[in-house]
């Protein structure tokens, strides 16, 4: 979903925002759950891995979905990747692409079936824990630690998909930021049962950043959460322009950014994402920031994936 994410979804105190957006997250409500009862889910005879999310967008769930496909596929299955097919989701899809096969489809019913006709054993689904259609083998939800459940309300008084209950129907959490046992306990107050995990994004590409003026722009689902890296890493930061989610940039927009770093004698940086949604001639002007999950207890977390398959 291409998106601005308003500043109220974050503001842990009930804004007059959310207040009078709350009828509307009612009726969200209202049809989600008619949409959940309608729907009649279906079992495969492979193990499907659901990676998601309630939080809507800017959770890390690209970045964990190329993990989990290495980890399958280092222990000797043949796994593909499912993605609900939409336009503006390219970036996400061009890198997927360079680590595995995806099978695209509105419907990813379609897409497991294409897959296991294709001779891939494991499914790993890309989004989709909304998605009641499909008996998923195992599901995991991804937060970030600066923002969780941002102040609690559904869409459009709030960023959550689904209620946080929901998250009863998860097997693993992966909260991507510093340890909060605060909402562990939240977590556990639901279900006992769900594997907790903390990551963290590391800058595998820091080196070309230190000690250099810096532009940087990004058009991702929480762009305070980039800047934020950048900052945590002692990267000089002169200008920082956030953009909407999934937003395509005009020549104007890049022409605009150019003559900021000419000006100040800078390097314009963005996510790898962005830089796939960049023309030709721009991205010989711009470097991406190449972010690596470093994930505690990760033999835990590998073992547990293993054991699922």
């Amino acid at each position: 979903m291409k998106y601005k994410k308003p500043k109220f979804w974050d503001c842990p105190k009930t804004s007059f925002w959310s207040i009078i957006l709350y009828p509307f997250s009612i009726i969200y409500l209202l049809l989600f759950n008619l949409v959940k009862i309608l729907k009649i889910q279906e079992k495969f005879q492979i193990p499907i891995i659901c990676i998601g999310n309630i939080y809507l967008g800017g959770t890390g769930k690209t970045p964990l979905v190329l993990e989990v496909f290495n980890i399958v596929k280092s222990s000797g299955k043949n796994p593909g990747i499912v993605k609900k097919s939409y336009d503006y989701l390219y970036d996400e899809i061009t890198m997927l692409q360079k680590t595995g096969k995806i099978f695209l489809d509105k419907d990813r019913k379609k897409s497991i079936n294409s897959l296991i006709s294709s001779d891939y054993n494991v499914a790993i689904l890309d989004d989709g824990f909304q998605d009641y259609s499909i008996d998923k083998s195992f599901s995991i939800l991804c937060f970030n630690g600066n923002q969780l459940i941002g102040n609690g309300f559904l869409i459009p008084a709030g960023p959550l998909r689904e209620n946080f209950n929901s998250i009863k129907r998860a097997d693993c959490i992966i909260i991507n930021g510093d340890k909060n046992y605060k909402f562990e306990d939240k977590v556990k107050k639901i279900s006992k049962e769900i594997k907790i995990f903390y990551s963290k994004y590391k800058i595998a590409n820091l080196n070309s950043f230190k000690n250099k003026k810096i532009i940087a722009f990004t058009g991702i689902g929480n762009p305070s959460n980039f800047f934020k890296l950048l900052k945590d890493n002692n990267i000089k930061l002169l200008k920082s322009f956030a953009f909407p989610d999934h937003h395509n940039y005009s020549d104007q927009e890049l022409k605009k950014l150019q003559k900021i770093s000419t000006e100040n004698q800078a390097i314009i940086i963005t996510t790898e994402k962005d830089y796939c949604r960049l023309n030709e001639n721009f991205k010989s002007n711009c470097e991406f920031v190449k972010v690596n999950l470093d994930k505690e207890n990760k033999k835990d977390f590998i073992n547990l994936i293993k054991s699922k398959i």
